[in-house]
This record gives structure tokens, sequence and C-alpha cells, in this order.
């Protein structure tokens, strides 16, 4: 099964503007032909005293025109009887979809660092 060969964990280094310091994920399934990939929040800052965890599932798809769209699922884990409010899940989706205009930024601008 591919979710065995794929465990790793990765750190982050604290981000310029200090939103979080410490995150480490684990890589749980990897799907190169899908260009899909599940991974789970295990450690860090962001997690608080609310979450316990957090899963997400990331996909990558041609949107027709020459781009790309990306979809990704997220599940929670909250600590007791905790429920976010949908300004905080808003945030949350503000705050990642932000991780990715830098990738975004350097892809488009090394193109030869990819397939």
């Amino acid at each position: 099964m591919v979710k065995s060969q794929y465990k790793q964990i990765l750190k982050n280094k604290p981000s310029v503007d200090n939103i979080c310091i410490h995150i480490k994920h684990r890589i749980d399934e990897v799907d190169n032909e899908k260009y899909r990939c599940k991974y789970t929040l295990i450690e860090g800052d962001v997690m608080g005293e609310k979450l316990r965890s957090a899963a997400y599932e990331i996909e990558f798809m041609d949107d027709g025109e020459g781009g790309s769209i990306c979809r990704m699922l997220s599940e929670y884990e909250t600590v007791g009887d905790v429920v976010f409010r949908d300004e905080d899940i808003e945030e949350g989706k503000e705050k990642a979809t932000e991780l990715f205009k830098p990738v975004e930024a350097f892809l488009l601008a090394n193109p030869d660092a990819y397939a």
C-alpha cells in the first residue's frame, strides 16, 4: 500500500510574519497518477488548546484552460466539546490559501524546477 511507503515527517520553519512557529505533518498517502496527497497535522503551535488533530486531502486537477484547480478537504478533531465557528473555519481557509501564493510564484518563475 502506498500509505506505508510514504510515511515521513515534515518540519516547517518559522514563517516571515510568525503566524506559525512550529508545525509537523505526517504524509499518509500519495497518488502520483491522480495528483492527490493525504496528510495529517500531528504537532504544532497552530493546534492550540482546541485542536486534537487535522487530516487533509489535497488534489490538483486540470481546469481545461491551461491552468489547474486545487481542491482541499480538511477534517478536524477538536478537544472535548469545542466547536469551531464559521468565522474560525473561514480564517483557516484564508491562511491555507495564503500558503499557496509563494509556492505558485516560485513555480511560475522556475518552470524547470518541476516536470
